[in-house]
């Protein structure tokens, strides 16, 4: 099989808990951009906090907010802001309940509080910075959403549209927290219009990740990798299952497939 592109999750599958690399990671993804394969980084992350990542490894592609917002080599290929209206719910709902909110936009993250422990906990796992209180102007550009505080019974209050599910977040102490991803909007339909924009088959294409949140990109691309450590959930959907972030499960699931030394 000839590989053209590789699409890589980066919480829990590049990047171990205390936000570092396996040194093998770094060198896997050097080893296949030498060999010609496009690598983006595919993220439900907003895309402004991910510069500092992409340049150490020399990435200049990616997939950010789980697929509302794509660039290939600096030219933006995707850009799809959810429902204004849905959005507006989800405030409410919010702060009906007592839940924290995190609203992602292009330049920005919006959250409905800036004195919330369970949401500085969040913020400070993910590195999100440029928190600023939610406006009612800025409900219209907001391209991904992560609900802070949720308890498992009470995921069903936002289950107001068809065309959303919520995705838990896969990363230990976000237990209560859950990326919100439309069905139609989605990392697995942001790799086919970049698969698309690169004119290449599916078969041609390779994916890792451990989310719930990668259900679709792994149900995309032709060679898909769950981490060791991913949700159990998504091991039915991907092909192969490598070792865990923590043992540079990206680096052993690419020399498997000959692609890396």
């Amino acid at each position: 099989m000839t590989y053209k592109v590789l699409f890589l999750d980066i919480d829990g599958t590049i990047l171990m808990p205390n936000h570092t690399y396996h040194p093998k990671t770094k060198h896997a993804i050097k080893q296949v951009q030498d060999k010609g394969i496009t690598v983006f980084l595919a993220t439900g992350r907003p895309a402004h906090e991910l510069s500092d990542l992409a340049l150490d490894l020399n990435i200049d592609s990616f997939i950010g907010y789980n697929g509302a917002y794509a660039v290939y080599q600096g030219k933006n290929i995707l850009d799809a802001p959810m429902d204004a209206s849905i959005v507006r719910s989800y405030i409410e709902i919010a702060k009906e309940n007592g839940h924290d909110l995190v609203l992602y936009t292009s330049k920005h993250n919006y959250v409905l509080s800036l004195h919330s422990k369970q949401l500085d906990e969040f913020a400070e796992m993910f590195s999100l910075s440029n928190l600023k209180l939610i406006q009612d102007d800025m409900v219209e550009y907001v391209l991904g959403a992560t609900l802070v505080n949720v308890k498992s019974e009470e995921v069903h209050l936002y289950n107001i549209d068809e065309d959303i599910r919520l995705s838990q977040v896969n990363v230990n102490g976000a237990e209560d927290c859950y990326d919100v991803i439309r069905k139609s909007v989605n990392k697995g339909e942001a790799v086919k219009i970049a698969l698309n924009h690169l004119n290449l088959p599916t078969d041609t294409a390779i994916a890792f990740g451990d989310g719930m949140n990668d259900k679709e990109m792994f149900e995309t691309v032709g060679t898909s990798f769950a981490m060791g450590n991913a949700n159990p959930e998504v091991f039915q959907y991907a092909k192969y299952k490598t070792k865990t972030v923590s043992d540079a499960g990206v680096y052993y699931g690419l020399k498997e497939l000959g692609l890396v030394e």
